[in-house]
This record gives structure tokens, sequence and C-alpha cells, in this order.
């Protein structure tokens, strides 16, 4: 019986209880054993004295171990299965804030528009959909998001988790049979922040709950903030009734950063730490070190911690010695035109044929090949990929890139070309 009302009605009183008593996180049903053996009832006011008043004990020590369960530790599950809400939201990190976010170009959008988010009493834009490549400050935005939101109304309830820990309860509440408490927990919240959204794409059962969350948040004018790596469209095996939602609000790209905004978080960071870190350093570091954000402060880190430890002072001298296999690394880093140039000498046709309209297989092979290994070896986006070959529309390079895939998947001559080309550009 208690495994019966486990797994049937579980869910129900957790949420019940929840609305009761917000400090319960969880419930655990208990089946006490009587004391000691009742005995036969010899008439109907032995049944009445006796095994009722044993009843009544009983029901009220399982009220009270129901009850009295009060802040279980976040790791820990009950039997039921029941989700609490703590154990769901990641934790926000509190360095993470709009204060230590540098503004440049680059981001300002994307910035403006979590800020607004963050400061609107309702959702001004529904979803915001923050998306740029790895390293740039999408997740930084949505922790600043996260922790303006609850200084200033801290009674608003606010689920952050990355996109592969939403599937991950999912799939677990489909196990445990528990579907109706994550949809409770999930769209009974005011702000829903998902990171790194693309990797649903092919996941068709999360999708689906994803999408039916998604649409009752929205309907109710409640906040959600979604980041991935690619814009709507260009999220692959997600379906189009999704690409489409995501769509609806703000779309904000992150770019790549510039000089001067690498500059400028090098010198924030500079500023919290101790040591002693010449400008002519930070110039050096800002010019040398282009891809994301997090390779130039994790660079940073190591040649303070050099300083602090061997007790040598930071110079140009010093830093080139410390980061030379991360310099070495951005110097061989790979240009679309050096691609380009390759694929063309590999398959004897003219570098300008890249850029031209012309479609005979023997030109639009590789020049298929050439945006399949411009996506595989550099952080540019479909977008700028498809400016570099003629101007083509971001769709034609995908278009490239799943072609290239099916052709390597079939004809291993031609596998044997695209790995052949990629270890000389890599080398």
């Amino acid at each position: 019986m208690r495994d019966w009302v486990a797994s049937n009605y579980a869910a129900r009183l957790n949420v019940l209880w929840t609305e009761e008593d917000p400090s319960i996180a969880g419930i655990e049903i208990v089946v006490q054993p009587p004391a000691r053996p009742s005995p036969k009832p010899s008439a109907g006011a032995a049944l009445l004295g006796g095994s009722v008043e044993e009843s009544r004990a009983t029901k009220a020590a399982n009220g009270a171990a129901a009850s009295t369960m009060k802040k279980p530790a976040a790791s820990e599950d009950s039997e039921s299965g029941a989700i609490p809400r703590e154990s769901i939201s990641a934790s926000l990190d509190p360095r993470l804030t709009f204060e230590n976010f540098v503004v440049g170009k680059p981001n300002e959008l994307a910035y403006a528009a979590a800020r607004r988010v963050a400061e609107a009493p309702t959702a001004p834009f529904n979803p915001l959909f923050l998306y740029g490549g790895v390293g740039l400050g999408k997740t930084h935005l949505m922790h600043a998001i996260g922790l303006h939101i609850k200084k200033q109304s801290p009674d608003r309830r606010i689920i952050y988790l990355s996109a592969e820990k939403f599937m991950y309860q999912f799939v677990r509440a489909l196990r445990t049979k528990d579907t109706m408490a994550f949809k409770e927990q999930f769209r009974s919240v005011d702000v829903l922040m998902i990171d790194d959204v693309q990797f649903i794409g092919g996941r068709e059962a999360t999708q689906e709950e994803f999408f039916h969350t998604f649409n009752a948040l929205v309907d109710q004018n409640r906040q959600v903030i979604i980041s991935a790596d690619k814009s709507p469209s260009d999220l692959e095996g997600v379906e189009e009734r999704m690409r489409s939602r995501l769509g609806w609000g703000l779309v904000a790209d992150i770019h790549p950063t510039t000089y001067e905004l690498r500059l400028g978080i090098l010198q924030a960071k500079a500023e919290q730490c101790t040591a002693d870190i010449p400008e002519k350093v930070l110039e050096f570091l800002a010019h040398k070190i282009t891809s994301n954000v997090r390779e130039l402060e994790g660079a940073l880190n190591r040649i303070v911690a050099h300083g602090t430890l061997v007790g040598r002072p930071i110079t140009l001298e010093t830093t080139q010695e410390v980061l030379h296999d991360l310099l070495r690394a951005n110097d061989r880093r790979v240009t679309i035109e050096e691609i380009q140039k390759r694929v063309s000498a590999h398959f004897n046709v003219r570098v300008a044929d890249m850029h031209s309209a012309r479609r005979a297989r023997a030109v639009a092979r590789p020049r298929q090949v050439a945006m399949y290994l411009s996506k595989q070896l550099t952080s540019r986006s479909l977008p700028e990929i498809g400016r570099k070959f003629g101007g083509r529309d971001h769709t034609t390079v995908m278009h490239a890139v799943r072609k290239v895939e099916e052709l390597k998947a079939t004809d291993s001559g031609f596998a044997e070309d695209v790995e052949l080309l990629r270890r000389m550009l890599e080398a």
C-alpha cells in the first residue's frame, strides 16, 4: 500500500505540502508497525477501545513523520522520487554580476537586453535568446540576470540550469513516473533560464516537454531566458515550431571580441589582482589571444600565479615564457582564407571559384569541403562563413556541412581527402 501511494500520490502530496509550508522540500511516506500485536477484539467495545486508539496513534505518528521532514539534503531524493525545487536549479555564481561584465560594441545589445529583463517587473522580451561563440559572456549575463532579480525581488522564483540537466530531470521523471511533479516545478516559476539549449537537438521527447513548458510560461507572462551557440534558425536537430518560438522575443547576438574589448576585460581583471601587471603585458595578451574571454582570463591568471608563487616580476619576457604553449596554439589558428587556398590547391581549382556562383560539381564540391572545414576549424559563425564564400546565405553553409558529413560516411576515399586536408591545416 505504501508503494502504491508513493507512486500515485507522492508528487501531488509534495506540491500541497509545499504550498502549506515552503520550508518543506520533500515528503516520505512511512508505515509504522504497532508497538505490540493487537489483541483480537471479543466485543464491539474492545474494538472501539483498543484497535481504534492504536489506529489513531499510528496515523498521528505517520502524519508527524510526513509533516516534519523539513530541509532534507538537496542531493538526497525521497523514496517517492519527488524532486525538491532546490535540487533542480543550479547555483548562481556571485562573481558574475552586471558590474563585473565589461561592455563593448560586440556585446552591448546583449548586455542592454539582459539588464532590461533583470530590472523589469514583467517580461519585456519573451523569450530573451542570447547566442554567440564559446566564452563570449552568455553564461555571465544569465547569472547576472538571476542575481539581480534575486536581490531586487527575493520572492520571485527562479530556475537556472543547463539544457543537459533539464533533459536529465525529464528522463528521471519519466523513469520514476513522476512527470506531474516535473511539470509543476518548471511551470510554476517566475523566471526560467536554460543554458546551452542546442543540446536538446535531436532529442524529440525532451523537445516536446520543453516546448509545452515554454508555451505555458510565456502564456502566463513568466520570463524565459535561453542561451545557445547559434541563432534559433541555425539550431540543428530542433523542430521548426520550436525554432519559431525561440525567435519570438528578442534575439541578441554576442559577436567575437575586438582588441579594445579584450584590453578592457584584461584591465578590469588586473584591477582585481594584487599583482603589478604592466600595461604592455595586457596589450600583448589582447593582441595575441583572440579566441575567447575564458582563454584570455586563464592566461592572465597563469601569469599572476607565476609571479606570485615564484616571486618573479611580471614582464613581457616572463609572460612569453609562461604562456609559450598557449601563444603557439593561437599563432597556429586557421583562417578561412588559408582553408580556401589549401582546398583549392588540393582539388586543382582556382581560389576565385570559392567565391563564384558556378554550380558545376568540380567546383561546388571543393567549395562545400572548404565551408565544412571552416565550420570545424574556425570560431566563425555560419553567416560569417557564408559571407567569405561570395556572400552566400548561412543555410548554404549548413547544407554544405551536412553534405560533406554524408559523403564522408559513404565514401572512404572522400573521407580520407577531408581528413588529410584537416591535418595539413592544423599542422
